[in-house]
């Protein structure tokens, strides 16, 4: 009894032991009698002993691979180094366990040789500033030579690109100078501004003095005009009014020697004496003569 209790037992442990949980992101490889049978996805699988082999465990995450740098030619003869950073993926985890002998060397050694083609079909500057064409090419080339190798590559970065370091002086001397051209056009040009606008300063200035100065002599001219006007106005408005007193010729005669003595005041050294001074003289001392009475 205690021979069939040791063979359940031992069954029961076999089992156990062959029972196989297979987690999330991964898949298992089965082989029987040496051959491939069958892929375990996420799960509980039971294996038979002595009959099925697990192969190979597959990770189906994402994957980053750091390549080291590689040596690479430019259409112009430049030798520099450039490291690239691969993102994967495999996506059939029986045609990358059958594939290919050890495909992480295998994509290693197709993207230095995809990388010098491209980068001999380009010179130095191209290569400096077409780094996500470079990429797309080289994403698009690997993806398809590895499709046979269960792999996805879905992203490809190039990350250093180090040209020898006489040229690398060189070109940070080339944007030290490009800069400094870009500070004096700056500069110049706001030098340019300020006297645009200090010109047209003083143009507005100079107009707006010559708008003032014609608004007061407008003003002062019709100052005058106005004070004529009102003056002969004021001669007018008393001519009427003398006119309308009917004045007498003795009032006339009185008027016309003030005038008379206000010409003779000392500024003239002619004096042309009318016909009928005579008469206006009598007539004075006539008025005299009634004054004195």
């Amino acid at each position: 009894m205690w021979i069939v209790a040791l063979i359940i037992i031992l069954l029961i442990l076999l089992i156990i032991t062959n029972i196989k949980i297979v987690p999330q992101a991964h898949a298992y490889i089965i082989e029987r009698f040496g051959g491939y049978y069958q892929t375990w996805n996420v799960g509980i699988h039971l294996k038979i002993p002595f009959v099925d082999r697990i192969a190979k465990k597959v990770n189906m995450k994402e994957h980053v691979a750091d390549f080291p740098p590689q040596p690479v030619i430019t259409k112009d003869n430049v030798t520099m180094q450039i490291d690239t950073v691969i993102y994967y993926q495999i996506t059939d985890p029986r045609l990358y366990t059958y594939g290919v002998e050890r495909p992480m060397m295998a994509i290693e050694n197709l993207t230095a040789t995809t990388l010098r083609n491209i980068i001999g079909d380009l010179e130095l500057d191209e290569t400096l500033t077409s780094r996500d064409t470079i990429n797309t090419k080289m994403r698009s080339i690997l993806d398809e030579a590895t499709d046979p190798w269960g792999i996805k590559i879905n992203r490809v970065e190039l990350k250093n690109i180090m040209p020898p370091a006489e040229i690398q002086d060189a070109m940070e001397k080339q944007m030290k100078a490009e800069r400094e051209r870009r500070e004096s056009i700056l500069k110049a040009e706001g030098e340019k501004k300020s006297a645009i606008l200090m010109a047209e300063g003083d143009k507005q200035a100079a107009i707006l003095r010559a708008e003032a100065a014609k608004e007061a002599a407008i003003r002062k001219a019709e100052g005058e005009a106005e004070a004529i006007l009102q003056v002969q106005t004021a001669m007018a408005e008393g001519i009427r009014r003398i006119n309308e007193s009917n004045p007498s010729q003795a009032y006339i005669a009185i008027k016309s020697l003030e005038s008379l003595e206000k010409v003779a005041d000392g500024k003239s050294t002619k004096i042309i004496i009318p016909s009928d001074l005579q008469g206006l003289a009598g007539l004075a001392a006539s008025l005299k003569e009634l004054v004195k009475d």
